[in-house]
């Protein structure tokens, strides 16, 4: 296969057969893998994997962003028990 040509969509054949090919296509867009006509897997450059996983906001900016940032929450007193003793 030309790799002008830049398949998006490879039969498990021809990707074992090209997989060089179909790593270098990744470089550029997702590869999509068939067997049997059916979509099975997806190859992506690393950037692009990269950009799926990272998180889109902290911890902290979710929280700061949250409608619920403000509210008072009522919360029970614990219960002050006396410590068990605990044979080890």
């Amino acid at each position: 296969m030309n790799t002008q040509k830049k398949n998006l969509v490879w039969q498990l054949q021809e990707a074992k057969a090209m997989f060089s090919e179909v790593i270098k296509a990744a470089a550029l867009k997702p590869q999509t893998i068939t067997i049997r006509g059916k979509e099975a897997a997806v190859i992506l450059s690393v950037q692009e994997y990269k950009k799926l996983i990272r998180p889109s906001q902290t911890l902290y900016e979710f929280i700061q962003k949250s409608p619920l940032r403000d509210v008072d929450l009522e919360l029970p007193q614990r219960l002050q028990e006396e410590m068990r003793e605990i044979n080890l």
